[in-house]
């Protein structure tokens, strides 16, 4: 197997088994994560766990003391399975995840990272500390997105194939229609400086979220002219209008205006993992309904497609079994087949996976 697609599928690995460590909350703080960072002596680390061994004698909780001291326990003979530590650093979770109170079910995770590590942490909590391992496989190239009209805005993130709500900003500029006896000028100027209030407030947000996150670029739609008033006025500082790559005609601002924006953006978004995804989707679908005998769906009848080597693209939804993705990666590999893991993020992703979650797109008609 190439070393491309096993990385493909480490990093899907880990993203079932970040979902499988979420799902897991304790009562009391006794759940312990560390991320050892390439390079890190692991001595020290094995030291360091053994004094919160020793600390954790203190607990008055016996049931809390007991949770620890034993996590502590299986994270230590699990360190001490390694010499020193991978060349890419490593992730340990360990914890007593059962669901009922007074069970016992301690598990002990250990990930060596498909990439290299630089943080350093030891956290014993409620939940299990995940974010700088979601960090690590996720896509490096971040998307700063807006859409505004003069009601609401929305700012979000597309990061790899995830689009994420950040703030949604409400505005209290009144309809154009003026109340009662007030003048229509006096109306229009109060319009006019409660809208100047709202893209002041939503700049300082951009400012606020685009510099604490790297971004490569910042997207902005909304109706015309709103979008346009907001981005050539006085209102962006000039690092976050330098950023800006394009403005783009849509119709909603909320969290489906996003969708829409990314949608829309294919220009200026063509060379991102988003776009390679929602195309070979497209082309899927388009196949099954123009050109049926050019595709392929559900297991028996993909299986069959890879072993005659009819398989050009074999697309599989990350929501299926690991096992399952890994033979049919592995047939796949056998006749040089593309092979495309389809999220559930996006749209189509959700449509494919609908569909069944296992696809392929035809080299040639297959004999009925």
């Amino acid at each position: 197997m190439s070393n491309k697609k096993l990385d493909e599928l480490e990093k899907l690995k880990i993203k079932h088994l970040i979902d499988e460590l979420k799902s897991h909350r304790a009562r009391h703080t006794e759940l312990i994560s560390v991320y050892i960072p390439a390079g890190y002596d692991l001595n020290k680390m094995v030291d360091m766990l053994n004094k919160e061994y020793h600390t954790a004698q203190n607990i008055q909780s016996k049931t809390t003391r007991k949770n620890v001291m034993t996590a502590l326990e299986k994270m230590l003979n699990a360190l001490r399975q390694y010499k020193k530590t991978p060349p890419n650093g490593l992730v340990l979770f360990s914890g007593n995840v059962a669901f009922n109170e007074g069970q016992d079910d301690f598990r002990v995770y250990v990930i060596e990272p498909p990439n290299p590590l630089n943080t350093r942490i030891y956290r014993c909590d409620q939940t299990f500390v995940v974010e700088p391992l979601e960090d690590l496989i996720g896509s490096k190239d971040a998307w700063g997105l807006l859409v505004i009209d003069k009601q609401t805005a929305t700012l979000g993130l597309l990061k790899g194939k995830s689009v994420k709500v950040l703030k949604k900003i409400d505005s209290f500029v009144p309809g154009k229609f003026r109340a009662g006896g007030q003048s229509a000028q006096r109306f229009a100027r109060i319009r006019e400086e409660l809208k100047k209030s709202f893209f002041n407030k939503v700049a300082e947000e951009m400012a606020d979220k685009f510099r604490k996150i790297e971004v490569k670029g910042i997207i902005i739609g909304g109706p015309f002219p709103t979008k346009e008033e907001f981005f050539n006025g006085d209102y962006l500082a000039t690092d976050i209008k330098q950023k800006v790559k394009g403005l783009v005609d849509i119709s909603y601002t909320d969290e489906s205006g996003l969708q829409e924006l990314v949608d829309k953006a294919e220009d200026i978004l063509k060379n991102e993992e988003i776009m390679e995804e929602k195309e070979i989707v497209k082309k899927f679908f388009e196949l099954l309904a123009k050109d049926p005998e050019m595709v392929s769906y559900g297991l028996a009848d993909v299986k069959k497609a890879l072993e005659y080597g009819a398989v050009d693209k074999l697309l599989i939804s990350e929501d299926k079994d690991e096992k399952l993705i890994e033979e049919l990666v592995n047939l796949a590999e056998q006749t040089g087949s593309e092979i495309k893991i389809i999220s559930k993020e996006t749209p189509e992703g959700k449509q494919f996976n609908n569909l069944g979650g296992i696809g392929a797109i035809l080299r040639y008609k297959l004999e009925q």
